[in-house]
């Protein structure tokens, strides 16, 4: 039976990829010195926000996903990030890859909001795998076992590293998602009052609200 063990020792910004991604750097250790084969790794990804403070206008900007801070105790619950698959190369001993993983930068996923939510400070992040190890025998038959899944590690990413690679793809910018109807009308609003971008509309709009409730 193989003895592995595995850790995230860090995430960095993929420079090269055509699309927002990050490389999380793991550490693969297997100490009875038989050769691994191949290991079809998952890695399920998770925040755990309880796992750090927030500044007062971090607290007002995380209001929409965990409610007032007294309900903080309550709602501060581990929240996904990703899911993602790779496959682990032959090695004896120890090992380090690079597991690619696509980020979104969706307002209507959690993760994204609560990452734009944070002024500084590092994004705590625990990592659990799972998947199949394959190995060589010394007479050269093929064995199969599963990655426990007591496997984890945990590591903080510094807001900066998500900061640097959105800026990459969207700089100054963000996105939300708006079903047709609604993107119809702003569209029809946007061309009656002769505005030049969608940015002067949502402008336009915010204005008229705030007006309206004064």
């Amino acid at each position: 039976m193989s003895d592995l063990a595995i850790t995230c020792v860090d995430a960095r910004a993929d420079r090269y990829a055509a699309a927002p991604t990050l490389l999380f750097r793991l550490r693969i250790t297997e100490s009875t010195g038989v050769r691994v084969h191949a290991i079809a790794l998952r890695c399920q990804i998770r925040i755990e926000p309880a796992r750090r403070r927030y500044a007062a206008g971090e607290a007002e900007r995380l209001l929409e996903l965990f409610g007032e801070t007294p309900q903080w105790g309550e709602s501060l619950k581990p929240m996904q990030f990703a899911a993602v698959g790779v496959v682990v190369p032959s090695f004896t001993g120890a090992t380090e890859i690079d597991v690619p993983v696509p980020c979104t930068y969706d307002f209507e996923v959690g993760a994204a909001k609560y990452v734009h939510a944070l002024s500084g400070g590092e994004i705590p992040m625990l990592v659990l795998f799972s998947g199949t190890i394959f190995r060589r025998t010394d007479d050269g038959r093929f064995e199969v076992q599963q990655v426990p899944w007591s496997l984890e590690s945990r590591l903080r990413v510094p807001v900066g590293v998500w900061r640097e690679l959105m800026d990459r793809f969207f700089p100054g910018e963000g996105w939300i998602r708006l079903r047709r109807d609604t993107l119809d009308a702003v569209a029809r609003f946007k061309a009656r009052r002769a505005l030049p971008t969608w940015e002067d509309a949502f402008a336009v709009l915010l204005e008229q609200a705030e007006e309206g409730d004064a």
